[in-house]
């Protein structure tokens, strides 16, 4: 299966459970459809006019089996190699899309700070880089792969305070 609205009913939550949870939070934030896009590059391909911060999303392992969930801006260029050192893990390696789906409730190119409404039990260690830490607009899938919703800094900060999950800023 891919990752877009088509088979948006298998997913543990809709795009509409979620934007249901933003509006009751009050969450201001905007919907763009599109054709589903899987890389950074697909979506500069798509973007338009969508004024803010693009990013980019890496679901990871390290050996010990603990699942990280990085976001970055889109041209942030990440290194594996330090990144463990940075967050305080072992090696890591990305995660496979059974665990993904098992951890996160999505499929790949679909992966968002937004996925963390499936992760309950706090499985996934949420780290952000420090340059989200801004209320420009922050594009991000809703779920799936066709749509994307820009929501300001704060209101993501709101949303990911409302799923109990820890926040933390990265420098890279």
């Amino acid at each position: 299966m891919d990752a877009s609205s088509q088979f948006k009913d298998s997913l543990p939550t809709t795009p509409e459970s979620l934007l249901a949870v933003l509006d009751a939070l009050a969450i201001d934030y905007v919907t763009h459809h599109h054709p589903p896009l899987r890389t950074v590059e697909d979506a500069k391909a798509h973007r338009g006019d969508m004024p803010g911060v693009h990013i980019k999303n890496l679901y990871l392992r390290d050996r010990k089996k603990r699942n990280f969930l990085i976001v970055a801006q889109e041209d942030r260029v990440i290194d594996l190699k330090t990144l463990d050192q940075k967050i305080g893990c072992d090696r890591l390696s990305f995660g496979s899309a059974d665990r993904l789906f098992e951890m996160l409730g999505v499929r790949p190119g679909a992966v968002s700070p937004l996925t963390v409404i499936n992760d309950s039990d706090h499985k996934v260690s949420l780290f952000l880089d420090s340059a989200l830490q801004t209320d420009d607009r922050i594009y991000a899938h809703p779920l799936v792969n066709d749509m994307t919703i820009g929501i300001t800094g704060s209101g993501l900060q709101q949303f990911l305070a409302h799923t109990g999950h820890q926040l933390r800023w990265l420098d890279f």
